[in-house]
């Protein structure tokens, strides 16, 4: 007689098995590179990585997320492992301490990569909130959301709010792990101006995609 737990496990859906992969393959490497350099304080952030790896997990369990949304997901955290973990090529400007992609310039003392990735990431993070709100008024209550002013202004508002949650987690980072590469004052305002930057321009595109005047 087969395990009645296995009989129930529900496997990975084939068009999830790539995405799966993908982001399992470059943890690791950012596990084993992390293990390598002895990063105390990116062994912290993969450890929340993983936290958020789970969670929007249950969340597509709950509302379906897109492949296109799951795959920017699996790109921001692509891009934020690389950010902590990547030396910079010689020579090139950064900020800081540390000689990472998170602490190098784009444009010397005007954008840093770090910059871009926090106004990605929070512009993703402003669709799925769109997304899961839709998805989950038409699936609870049978009403088709708009992508209305209001609407898409209080998702670009909570991509916004995660982003500020992150200042926090940041923020323990500071005042639990010697030497990291946080940044200062100047550093989170900038962060929390590229958060809101990204939100702006998702909200946008979300409307201006719909094709759909508000009611």
């Amino acid at each position: 007689m087969k395990d009645h737990a296995a009989m129930n496990a529900r496997p990975t859906p084939p068009r999830l098995l790539p995405v799966t992969l993908f982001t399992s393959a470059y943890m690791l490497a950012a596990v084993l590179g992390a293990l390598i350099q002895g990063n105390s304080e990116f062994i912290f952030y993969i450890v929340i990585m993983m936290v958020l790896i789970a969670v929007m997990s249950l969340v597509h369990c709950r509302v379906g997320l897109s492949d296109g949304l799951l795959w920017c997901l699996t790109a921001w955290g692509l891009a934020h492992m690389a950010g902590g973990l990547v030396p910079l090529p010689h020579g090139w400007p950064y900020q800081g301490d540390h000689a990472v992609l998170y602490s190098g310039w784009l444009v010397p003392e005007r954008l840093k990569y770090d910059q871009v990735v926090h106004a990605y990431g929070f512009g993703i993070t402003t669709w799925l909130c769109w997304h899961g709100l839709q998805t989950s008024m038409r699936k609870g209550f049978g009403i088709e959301l708009r992508p209305t002013s209001g609407m898409l202004l209080l998702c670009a508002a909570a991509g916004v709010g995660f982003g500020a949650l992150n200042e926090v987690v940041e923020f323990i980072a500071v005042l639990t792990i010697p030497n990291t590469n946080v940044g200062g004052y100047e550093n989170t305002g900038w962060d929390l101006v590229a958060n809101l930057v990204g939100a702006s321009v998702a909200a946008v595109i979300i409307r201006l995609a719909s094709g759909r005047r508000p009611a």
